[in-house]
């Protein structure tokens, strides 16, 4: 399967939509049983995505290159001068083993670094056991945790290196 990656509005329907879908795993995952219409609702007053917008956020769609169906998402924000936090990593599953959660990653910090920032850190539940994988295998380390989120349990971060273009001067990613 191949993909392409590029910055969506956050609020456009397939972006909504999405995130909806990655809440409703991971609401879903927390309290072992499917998610309600309204624990989704609070998740998102909890955590809004309004800064998802630049120049200092970023949110990403992944679509399957044959149909164009939405195959996950990524968001990047800039939280200090030169940091940024990388949210809302998922892939569908239709979508997963393939290689995106990876392609998701680097996507994120490629946007990152176009948006000035000289690293990345991002936090994770420990129930998401592939998520530590994910970000393990792409040279992140666990860090003092960063904030006081009920929902965090591990804190990653990872200095980044420039890439030879910005990203809105490269193609749109896909493998």
């Amino acid at each position: 399967m191949t993909w392409t990656i590029k910055p969506e509005p956050v609020t456009a329907p397939d972006s909504v939509a999405t995130i909806r879908a990655y809440l409703d795993e991971i609401v879903g995952r927390y309290y072992e049983r499917p998610a309600t219409e309204q624990e989704i609702d609070a998740a998102l007053v909890a955590e809004p995505d309004d800064e998802l917008v630049p120049p200092k956020g970023a949110f990403l769609l992944a679509r399957t290159r044959a149909d164009g169906a939405v195959a996950g998402c990524t968001a990047v924000l800039m939280v200090a001068e030169t940091t940024a936090e990388i949210r809302r990593v998922w892939v569908a599953p239709h979508a997963r083993n393939g290689g995106l959660g990876g392609l998701l990653i680097r996507t994120a910090e490629c946007a990152a670094l176009d948006m000035g920032a000289t690293s990345v850190r991002l936090d994770t539940r420990r129930d998401l056991v592939e998520a530590k994988r994910l970000y393990a295998r792409h040279g992140y380390e666990e860090i003092a945790p960063f904030n006081d989120s009920p929902y965090a349990d591990h804190w990653f971060g990872k200095p980044l290196r420039p890439v030879l273009a910005p990203l809105q001067e490269r193609k749109p990613v896909s493998e």
